[in-house]
């Protein structure tokens, strides 16, 4: 995207919250006025002590960008490529759950907004909203689909297949959750928004799974949420079940959750074709390595061969310019996003996203660069 220095939030059209929100401290107190309490804090909250989920923010925080100026910025591109296409900024809009729990449109409201700017959407599997109705939404905006990998593996297949069909572009196989983190806000407040059906989408409109129960979602919702409670997560996946899955999609494969630089070797012999350094937002496990601590080890270990992107802890402009200095081809914004849905929908997510893509623009031309791809290591120093 080039264009002269100028903040789109300055249009009318997208003073859309109640009152504009620029701090992320601030979407966080305001999501919180309008949340219920279980909800806000299943957004908010992460795994355990949530050490890793402090840790995802404090990171960014060791790293001071070192600008060198006097460059002509009058006109910048914030353009990346990944997988042969090109998207007009760095980053993608990660795959959230259960969005319907934070607003009744949920991951519709986000579709239209993604579309509006041409942001990527990874679509969540457990979604309120089918797959396809998202796709609806998106039309020819860019979107992937996130894969958790079912017990059943028919029903992994049916949804492969049909994201495929829905005209996806690739496929992010999540590969942290072989099991659900321990996550102790949630068992505190014994929220589980699987359970409220807010993650069904995907299921219920689907024949395999459909086909798997006595009587139709309609008519049983409580059995057809315990069979989906059942068959979520596959913790006997293994490296193997890539080459099965290949042999069921022409989509690239990129896996998320990669944080060991032996998983990201072990990736490209087995023929992905793109990683995504991610600690699921500290809602895994908790103590783990902090994502941006990892992506070094990955980008020298992948060396150029596949494309590397970050997630988890960005907030703001300058954790992208940072993320991507140090070797990410993108990065994925998650909490932020959803805080603008639970305020006010297509409109709340729309202006964050706004907000988020001045503040990348603004933060690349006051480090001295002019484009996303002039980013490298030489402009940060670790304290």
């Amino acid at each position: 995207m080039s264009n002269e220095i100028k903040s789109p939030i300055s249009s009318s059209e997208n003073s859309s919250l109640i009152s504009p929100i620029y701090r992320y401290s601030d979407l966080e107190i305001q999501a919180k006025k309008y949340l219920s309490h279980h909800v806000f804090t299943y957004i908010n909250s992460g795994s355990g002590n949530e050490e890793t989920l402090t840790s995802n923010e404090q990171a960014f925080k060791k790293w001071k960008i070192l600008p060198e100026f006097l460059n002509d910025v009058s006109t910048r591109d914030l353009s990346v490529s990944l997988l042969g296409d090109t998207f007009k900024m760095p980053f993608l809009l990660a795959p959230v759950g259960h969005l319907g729990a934070a607003h009744p449109d949920g991951e519709l409201a986000v579709a239209r907004a993604a579309k509006k700017r041409q942001v990527p959407y990874v679509v969540s599997t457990v979604s309120s909203y089918s797959l396809e109705e998202i796709a609806g939404e998106l039309g020819d905006s860019p979107k992937w689909f996130q894969l958790y990998w079912s017990t059943d593996e028919e029903l992994t297949v049916s949804f492969v297949q049909r994201a495929e069909k829905a005209g996806y572009s690739a496929l992010v196989i999540t590969i942290d959750s072989p099991v659900l983190g321990f996550r102790e806000a949630d068992l505190t407040n014994q929220f589980f928004p699987v359970r409220e059906g807010f993650g069904s989408g995907n299921y219920f409109k689907d024949p395999i799974f459909r086909s798997r129960l006595e009587e139709s979602p309609e008519q049983n919702r409580a059995a057809a949420i315990e069979e989906l409670l059942k068959i979520t997560f596959q913790p006997k996946l293994s490296w193997d079940d890539l080459a099965f899955i290949k042999k069921h999609t022409n989509l690239p494969i990129i896996l998320k959750g990669v944080l060991h630089p032996n998983d990201a070797k072990k990736a490209m012999e087995y023929g992905v074709e793109g990683l995504i350094v991610s600690n699921h937002g500290g809602r895994q496990l908790d103590g783990v390595i902090s994502s941006l601590d990892a992506l070094p080890g990955v980008v020298k270990e992948v060396n150029g061969q596949i494309p590397v992107l970050l997630d988890s802890g960005i907030r703001r402009g300058p954790d992208v310019i940072k993320a991507i200095a140090l070797g990410a081809d993108a990065v994925l914004l998650g909490r932020p996003y959803v805080y603008g849905l639970g305020i006010n929908g297509e409109e709340g997510v729309a202006e964050v996203l706004d907000h988020f893509l001045t503040d990348i623009d603004i933060s690349l031309a006051t480090a001295g660069k002019r484009t996303i791809s002039d980013l490298d290591p030489s402009l940060l120093v670790r304290e």
